[in-house]
């Protein structure tokens, strides 16, 4: 009998996700904002995309199938092609952001070179990946308590207010902006979340536990990143820590966080090369990323990733929402179809609609207005083509009654 996750197992998969250094990273950008107007943004951000994980999660979870998968749906055989393509680039984007981020931040603390982080953080990765997302249960308890642990210690450091002077943030950013930032991260997961929720025993609940735990931590470590900007007057993670008198402790939420959280960015690879050919080998796939995002962390070195996630939001908000317009609304699939060039088509026009939206300070940001155009138009395109359809059989009639 095939082993199924249990909702347990996938909410500790999205703990590890959530406690990340790129979602502390993205929280110091909006220290700008002070303590009250930041928290606001982080809450409705993460709610809006925290929904959209969740239809996302459901989706793959109740059809037993991918995320990229999922795709077929909406776009045909083709259409997964596309997109599984563009999720294992942005997949390949954010393991090489990773490691690069958590070997830098790690040196800081104990410089013992970037490039042997790189490798050491790459390695554990392969390791997690060879382990199987089913056999990880032991291993990720392990983890996520230390995680857990650290992340309690790091926060009570952070809001320990008396030890720090407030210092004045210069850089501005506006309450929009810092939604759309809030909005990404769980958006950047909304390709890989039915990875996870296809092998749970109750998708269901499984995909509500993961959504609700990724989206509760994910906003703890946006707090922490913002207090931790807000009072030691710095956005480099790896002088908070050493700000905050981390230590050691800082060096391994650095080392285990990252871990933990790009494993899943280089398993999903894997996943989504599956999609393109049954003959990738899919966690040989998730090694081969692993290794190329090492390689690109120590030569090219990623540094700054928003115009990174404003690419994701650009690509996969639009895509979420035909997919949902056809699944929960119109309960149709395209799965057989080679391509659907009018989904196709309102999927370039949301791209369009969302990089037309990021000039412009909506104080909702960018993924919600962009959501609900490119739904609107899925569902004029469908009520259009089921009207014709509807007329063209009326007309069929006429013609054999004649």
């Amino acid at each position: 009998m095939e082993k199924r996750t249990s909702v347990f197992e996938n909410a500790l998969i999205w703990f590890g996700a959530a406690v990340s250094i790129a979602e502390i990273i993205t929280g110091t950008y909006l220290a700008p904002l002070g303590f009250s107007k930041g928290l606001l943004s982080i809450i409705i951000g993460h709610i809006i995309g925290c929904l959209l994980l969740f239809l996302a999660g459901l989706i793959g979870g109740k059809l037993r199938k991918s995320s990229m998968e999922t795709v077929g749906i909406s776009f045909g055989k083709y259409g997964v092609i596309l997109f599984s393509v563009l999720n294992i680039i942005q997949l390949l984007g954010w393991t090489s952001i990773m490691i690069f981020d958590g070997a830098l931040a790690a040196n800081n603390i104990w410089a013992a070179g970037k490039w042997f982080w790189c490798i050491i953080i790459s390695l554990l990765i392969v390791i997690w990946i060879v382990t199987g997302i089913k056999r990880l249960s032991k291993l990720n308890t392990i983890s996520m308590i230390i995680l857990f642990l650290l992340s309690v210690f790091l926060s009570f450091v952070v809001f320990k207010k008396d030890t720090y002077v407030a210092y004045v943030l210069h850089e501005n950013i506006t309450f929009g902006t810092a939604v759309e930032l809030s909005v990404s991260m769980p958006l950047s997961w909304l390709p890989l979340i039915s990875d996870y929720t296809r092998e749970a025993k109750n998708p269901v609940k499984a995909t509500g536990a993961s959504v609700l735990t990724y989206g509760t931590v994910s906003c703890w470590m946006y707090i922490i990143g913002m207090q931790a900007a807000i009072y030691v007057g710095d956005t480099d993670i790896a002088n908070i820590m050493q700000k905050a008198g981390a230590g050691i402790c800082g060096l391994l939420i650095i080392v285990f966080s990252t871990v933990t959280t790009t494993f899943l960015d280089a398993y999903s690879a894997g996943v989504s090369g599956e999609a393109l050919s049954k003959r990738i080998n899919s966690k040989w796939l998730a090694v081969s990323v692993t290794v190329a995002g090492m390689l690109f962390a120590i030569f090219l070195s990623p540094s700054d990733i928003t115009d990174f996630l404003y690419f994701i939001g650009s690509v996969f908000a639009p895509m979420i929402a035909i997919q949902i317009v056809d699944f929960f609304i119109f309960k149709k699939t395209h799965s057989s179809s080679k391509i659907n060039l009018l989904n196709l088509f309102i999927w370039v026009i949301g791209f369009l609609v969302y990089r037309i939206l990021m000039k412009y300070d909506i104080i909702i940001g960018s993924t919600l207005p962009d959501i609900v155009i490119t739904g609107l138009l899925c569902v004029i395109a469908n009520l259009i083509m089921r009207g014709n359809l509807h007329e063209k059989m009326c007309n069929n009639r006429r013609s054999g009654n004649n």
